[in-house]
């Protein structure tokens, strides 16, 4: 049909670059509770955007993982009282740096 407009992929932005982009080219990252340590919340990536609570977006690429985590960004964006721990997001983060199918389209400056 005719004049109709072209759907459009939701957009995000990536807490650490903060460039937007596509939903799809990004990593939803929640926070979870750790049972063995009551009070922490544990970053969690979230590929199939699924689980429960609020979301930040990352591009999953070391450096944005590391402005984010220099600016606070996960604190703020997942409204956390306390430090994160980032431990199991950075693990993820970089095996898909080393295998993943995301090529580095993020960090520009």
């Amino acid at each position: 049909m005719e004049g109709r407009a072209a759907v459009r992929s939701p957009a995000r932005t990536c807490v650490g670059c903060r460039a937007r982009a596509d939903k799809s080219d990004l990593l939803r990252v929640v926070a979870v509770t750790d049972d063995a340590r009551p009070g922490v919340a544990v970053l969690a990536p979230d590929r199939l955007g699924r689980l429960p609570g609020r979301g930040a977006y990352l591009h999953p690429h070391p450096r944005c993982l590391e402005l984010a985590e220099r600016r606070r960004a996960f604190r703020r964006a997942l409204r956390l009282t306390g430090p994160p721990d980032t431990s199991a997001l950075r693990r993820w983060v970089a095996q898909q740096g080393a295998t993943g199918p995301y090529t580095d389209r993020t960090t520009a400056g």
